[in-house]
């Protein structure tokens, strides 16, 4: 066994990196762009993407990592050249980006869950007002209870969570904790599924998520059904090489691949699932468009939810309301702990650097790195509106260079298998845990797809990604 740490088999690293793909894009991000794109027909973009593009970069990215037993930077450098191991470099980068603006998100989301289950959130009349004021006052110290508050703990601790976990190593630490979470998500998810399906008028969003209306079907759809499962899974960034650095040789990439897409495209779909039967029933409550309501964006999981929570009364919006936001907690926490063990991988393969003392000096670095995302709600007005970058706020701008440095490393990954390292290579390291795999028809697929289609894809997707945020050329989209 490699004195880096591996998974202890199949089911611990399958349920790692289904931890890493299953996050707050799932759960945040994915029914606000269905909702905002069609519903039905924006699903069944995301799945066509999943099928068609992410799941062969997925496996090109384990294969890589696997086959050079090292961190994203190690792993191009290894297997290409030093030049090419930055691009591993800049997915180490982009992670800690990434982490830097997810874990204040995450901390929104515990914050809301300690606020509903044993706060006042759900008397309150103004949702909208309150998390406008939430997310603007970030602490407050003129009292304890002030202190103990602010979303500036909330997100403090929720990297102390994430940096104790991944401080214990790969197996008592990331598996052990995916082997609790991943499960535990899984059954509040079910159980909230099933409570919201017996809400009044809960078919009528079943339909709008599920009856695709191919009249909807645009460009803006595809881009966004692409850019959100490539953002889901966790690809172009370097995190499923390194997990996949920590795999046995004696497992099948292809088809442990297979089970991460569906594990990952199963709670992005039971999220939808979940959301639109709650938006129709408060639409049918307030006696409104489900529109109005269910296009929102961000503030459909922290306006629109708690004011549907409430609605069911005190008790039972506490329990299912606070049971909703553990879910994104816990589905924050698998994501946070692999976007974490990115940059330390780095640290300790490449540097040598003690394990506890490289993610506690990376948590603390990335936390402060998130602080400029943090106060871009209001509480600094220059942040809140760049003038570079249209008016939009420091948080909104870090994520879109993150949606543009994943796709943008995802392509440049494909080159790389195809153009240096060789495909015969990644063949030689696929059979490895699957005999068959030289005479099955994935071989062929998985060659074509990263040979052409996504090198293409994600290179076009890239520039009108630029183009829509920079210039605010809409239109194209």
């Amino acid at each position: 066994m490699s004195s880096r740490g591996n998974f202890s088999g199949r089911i611990g690293f399958i349920l790692a990196a289904a931890g890493s793909a299953v996050g707050l894009g799932n759960i945040w991000r994915f029914p606000y762009l269905a909702g905002a794109n069609g519903g039905a027909i924006f699903l069944v973009v995301y799945l066509a993407c999943i099928l068609l593009l992410c799941y062969p970069v997925m496996v090109g990215e384990i294969a890589i990592g696997r086959a050079a037993n090292s961190d994203a930077f190690g792993s191009y450098s290894k297997l290409g050249t030093r030049r090419w191991g930055y691009l591993g470099l800049f997915g180490i980068m982009a992670g800690v980006f990434i982490l830097s603006f997810y874990n204040v998100v995450a901390g929104w989301a515990f914050g809301y869950f300690l606020h509903i289950s044993f706060g006042d959130l759900l008397n309150h009349q103004d949702f909208g007002g309150f998390f406008g004021a939430y997310v603007n006052d970030i602490i407050d110290v003129s009292s304890a209870s002030g202190l103990a508050n602010s979303n500036l703990i909330f997100s403090l601790i929720f990297m102390a969570v994430t940096a104790i976990i991944v401080s214990q190593g790969i197996q008592k630490g990331i598996e052990a904790a995916n082997k609790i979470m991943m499960p535990s998500l899984y059954l509040i998810l079910l159980g909230i599924i099933v409570y919201s399906l017996s809400l009044p008028n809960a078919m009528s969003g079943v339909r709008f998520y599920l009856v695709p209306d191919f009249s909807e079907l645009n460009v803006g759809t595809v881009v966004n059904g692409l850019k959100q499962a490539f953002f889901s899974l966790s690809l172009g960034m370097g995190a499923l090489i390194t997990y996949g650095s920590y795999l046995s040789k004696k497992e099948n990439i292809a088809s442990s691949a297979i089970v991460i897409s569906i594990a990952d495209t199963s709670v992005a779909f039971f999220s939808g699932l979940m959301v639109f039967p709650l938006v129709h029933f408060l639409a049918f409550k307030l006696n409104i468009d489900p529109t109005q309501i269910g296009t929102q964006g961000p503030p459909l999981i922290f306006v629109v939810l708690p004011q549907i929570f409430s609605e069911m009364g005190a008790i039972l919006g506490r329990v299912v309301g606070g049971a909703f936001f553990l879910l994104v907690c816990f589905a924050a926490l698998t994501s946070t702990i692999s976007l974490l063990e990115v940059p330390v991988a780095y640290l300790v393969d490449q540097k040598k650097m003690n394990r506890k003392v490289v993610v506690w000096g990376l948590a603390l670095l990335i936390f402060i790195l998130g602080l400029p995302s943090m106060m871009s709600q209001g509480m600094i007005a220059s942040l809140n509106k760049l003038t570079f970058y249209r008016g939009q706020d420091f948080l909104t701008f870090i994520a879109d260079m993150c949606d543009i440095s994943l796709t943008v490393g995802g392509a440049l990954m494909c080159i790389f298998i195809s153009r240096q390292w060789g495909i015969d290579k990644m063949d030689a390291e696929l059979v490895n845990g699957n005999e068959g795999y030289m005479q099955s028809r994935t071989r062929s697929y998985l060659h074509f797809t990263i040979r052409w289609v996504a090198p293409v894809l994600l290179g076009v997707l890239s520039l009108l990604i630029i183009v829509e945020k920079f210039f605010g050329v809409e239109n194209l989209l």
